[in-house]
């Protein structure tokens, strides 16, 4: 991934950023401050653009008319120090390798961040599909799929419930959890993400990242399995006029 510096107003480094794409959007990702001025810069020069950083910097974009999409707590479980937890399916599921077309993975995908959770996007199903999920389970979107991610089918054997594994450097990303509520027992997503860790060190890694939003309950479950906080994030949308 390409790093790029970006200059201030009086022309010395105030960013520097990996470039990406972001909810459809170009992304300035893993924001570093080189300056005293980054907000000037950010906002002059990156209209309309994903900015993903330091909490502090995104409070101040968000001042200055930015639009938050999501405040997150960056994690990662060490395979090899982590607490035991049962990683077989519950009675009448299956877990199964990642590898059913994203249109049988679509429903309980989208069912699982209804409105009010806090993971909830508003767009439309078939862009979320073409956008999101369709680029992350063909590797586009990350990096490859890995082998160590699991599908939770039921007795008809539709896809209830996954945990998705991308390539992320040189770690292995949990880029979705996700069941489908009202359909899957409590305890399925931890059960899952056992299973994922059991077959992650089965296949050479010795550590698991992820990233859960500020606000979802979710990150409990995280922690009792073995995740552990690294850093936290804030990624904000730029206007794409400032007026500034």
């Amino acid at each position: 991934m390409r790093r790029v510096t970006l200059a201030g107003p009086d022309g010395s480094p105030a960013i520097s950023y990996t470039e990406g794409e972001r909810y459809g959007l170009p992304c300035a990702d893993q924001v570093e401050v080189l300056g005293p001025d980054p907000v000037s810069a950010i906002l002059e020069k990156l209209p309309g653009w994903a900015v993903a950083g330091p909490p502090d910097l995104g409070r101040e974009l968000l001042a200055h008319g930015a639009r938050l999409m999501r405040h997150a707590h960056q994690m990662t479980c060490d395979l090899r120090t982590a607490p035991p937890a049962d990683p077989a399916a519950p009675e009448g599921y299956r877990f199964v390798s990642c590898d059913r077309d994203p249109e049988d993975v679509l429903p309980a995908w989208r069912a699982a961040y209804p409105p009010g959770h806090v993971d909830h996007q508003g767009r439309d199903e078939a862009t979320a599909f073409r956008e999101e999920l369709v680029p992350l389970m063909s590797g586009e979107l990350l990096g490859e799929l890995l082998p160590c991610g699991v599908l939770a089918v039921d007795e008809s054997d539709t896809v209830v419930g996954g945990v998705l594994v991308n390539r992320f450097g040189d770690l292995a990303w949990v880029t979705e959890v996700f069941r489908y509520p009202g359909r899957t027992p409590s305890g399925l997503g931890a059960r899952m993400l056992a299973a994922v860790r059991e077959r992650a060190c089965a296949t050479g890694w010795d550590r698991l990242g992820l990233a859960v939003t500020e606000g979802n309950p979710a990150r409990r479950v995280y922690e009792r399995l073995g995740f552990t906080l690294v850093k936290t994030s804030m990624t904000v949308v730029i206007p794409a006029v400032t007026g500034t």
